[in-house]
């Protein structure tokens, strides 16, 4: 995985578009891909109700036009996320006031005609769009009319409009046509074709087929909405604490992934241990163990929480994540 992992991303410039020309895109979330933030969802290629992002992999959903940038959890998001604009051009439309709350909780109708969230729209001249969806509330920055540069600042990474997760949703569109930037506007283009990305940095934006977006310990059955919201995150419990649990919450699971979890007790001997093949694809997975306190309570030390998960590539297995956290037990 850590190869896979890119550093933090410099602030790119992009140049305005000339006629003919396609702007090129600086990445427009101040994060760091692969570490602070994730590609949760590419453009889908199929043209029927299969799915396949550009790779060929199904890090996508049907019909879907552009790249969702996911943050960890929702402490990541009120910390604030920046997002930024990709290309030079002119604000074109934005809308602020959504409330920033999973449409898990409310439904799909609570959002009917609006399922951008708050938003911005960017033209960039020569039939060239940008779009920046589920921003969030009160943080747009810009109006209409309003000229901007590559990185100016539009507003924060949110939770508004049909969304479950903190995300941007970034679209492109080439006169009203959604184009993948990763691809470029290559006609009758199949994932796994030749590519003109549009990106100024093409080559730091690594393909992340899945991955780890936060760990900890629990003393009973957590809740995964509790842990996004950064409850679980203590590093020291008692030696009395009813039980010790480890959790993760990873995104991009697909048919077939084995994944180990285990904690290990201070003499290294596993305290519990759990190997699972998953039976179909899942956007986002939430995966725990533990083990109730034994009598005359826990032996002290530190205990090591530790998760896997693998999958077979061109016949050879391949480790997606690997793992560890470290729990004082006093």
């Amino acid at each position: 995985m850590a190869k896979l992992i890119v550093a933090v991303l410099a602030a790119v410039f992009a140049a305005p578009a000339h006629a003919g020309e396609a702007p090129a895109f600086a990445f427009p979330a101040a994060c760091a891909l692969g570490v602070t933030c994730f590609v949760q969802n590419y453009f889908d290629h199929d043209p029927g109700p299969a799915t396949a992002d550009f790779t060929c992999g199904s890090l996508t959903y049907d019909g879907h036009d552009g790249t969702d940038i996911r943050l960890p959890n929702y402490v990541a998001m009120a910390g604030g996320v920046a997002v930024l604009a990709a290309a030079d051009g002119v604000v074109l439309r934005t809308r602020d006031g959504m409330a920033d709350v999973s449409v898990g909780q409310t439904g799909a109708a609570a959002v009917a005609g609006k399922e951008a969230g708050n938003a911005v729209i960017i033209d960039h001249g020569d039939g060239w769009q940008t779009q920046y969806s589920h921003l969030r509330q009160g943080s747009i920055a810009v109006e209409p009319g309003q000229p901007v540069s590559a990185g100016d600042a539009l507003g924060l990474v949110g939770l508004s409009g049909n969304t479950e997760f903190p995300h941007l949703e970034f679209v492109v569109r080439q006169a009203d046509v959604a184009v993948d930037p990763f691809v470029g506007t290559e006609a009758g283009w199949t994932c796994g074709g030749a590519r003109s990305p549009l990106w100024a940095d093409a080559g730091g934006l690594v393909y992340v087929p899945g991955g780890l977006l936060s760990a900890g310990y629990a003393t009973g059955e957590p809740d995964p909405e509790q842990a996004r919201r950064g409850a679980y995150v203590a590093g020291v419990v008692a030696a009395d604490a009813a039980a010790l649990v480890f959790w993760v919450d990873v995104f991009g699971t697909r048919d077939g992934d084995v994944e180990i979890l285990r904690i290990l007790g201070p003499d290294g001997a596993p305290v519990v241990e759990i190997s699972d093949r998953h039976d179909r694809n899942r956007a986002q997975w939430f995966k725990f163990a533990g083990r109730k306190r034994p009598d005359g309570g826990w032996a002290t030390g530190v205990y090591v929480g530790t998760y896997e998960l693998s999958r077979v590539v061109n016949g050879a297995p391949w480790t997606i994540i690997s793992t560890r956290r470290e729990l004082q037990v006093r």
